[in-house]
């Protein structure tokens, strides 16, 4: 099945389930682990990014854990694929892991938005950064993630994650290197998405930012190794 024909095919089976519930909440949150969240997530129609996207990517690794990654949204392999950070970024996360010490079947990763939003370009589908209302709609999941995983630290990877756990706008700039309570048991770091290390062209400054990121790394393992907030 081709790319073209793949999306065709899952948008044709959501049209054969009616529209009638296109606004329906999701019920009370009774999930009792994240291995419920796949089925949940593709049920979910608290904003209209479901409508356009293959499926619902939820969140994958290990629970409990005492480390959790937050991305931005899935792009178009995880769309297709219905898993996260198995694209280009993904790659490059997982060689920053790997440098970290930290394997990813150790941490857990999932995206603050579910859906893959996007834009036609010609063959291509082109993400576009989720809106304020769909964060804050797909918060939900956010939050069942983090009750579920229990994490001692959990890292914004870009800024639109941050803004979904702070519940504010912040910059990277503003609040990279600060370890931010979010609990009594739960601090958070801000750091780049993977992503912006692919789009640096000049190679000495990505080489410096790739070096600074898995350093952040390293420290993340130490943290929930030892108990150090020290990221810079």
């Amino acid at each position: 099945m081709t790319h073209e024909d793949e999306h065709a095919h899952s948008r044709t089976a959501r049209s054969a389930r009616g529209d009638d519930d296109a606004h329906a909440l999701t019920p009370a949150k009774t999930l009792n682990s994240t291995r419920e969240l796949p089925e949940a997530i593709n049920r979910c129609k608290r904003c209209e990014l479901w409508r356009s996207a293959t499926q619902g990517v939820p969140g994958e690794g290990k629970s409990p854990s005492g480390l959790m990654l937050v991305g931005e949204a899935p792009g178009d392999s995880e769309d297709l694929k219905g898993h996260p950070f198995v694209g280009p970024a993904g790659a490059m996360l997982d060689r920053a892991l790997e440098q970290a010490g930290l394997d990813r079947k150790s941490v857990y990763v999932t995206n603050a938005v579910k859906h893959f939003k996007f834009e036609p370009r010609g063959k291509r589908r082109l993400h576009v950064k989720p809106s304020a209302e769909e964060i804050q709609a797909c918060n939900w999941w956010l939050e069942e993630e983090l009750r579920l995983v229990a994490p001692k630290l959990v890292i914004a990877l870009g800024a639109t994650a941050a803004r979904a756990l702070l519940g504010r706008v912040v910059t990277i700039a503003q609040t990279r290197g600060e370890a931010i309570p979010l609990s009594d048991t739960m601090h958070l770091w801000v750091t780049i998405h993977p992503s912006f290390l692919l789009r640096i062209p000049e190679e000495d400054r990505k080489r410096a930012e790739y070096e600074r990121f898995v350093k952040e790394l390293t420290a993340a393992h130490h943290f929930v190794t030892h108990g150090t907030t020290h990221v810079k």
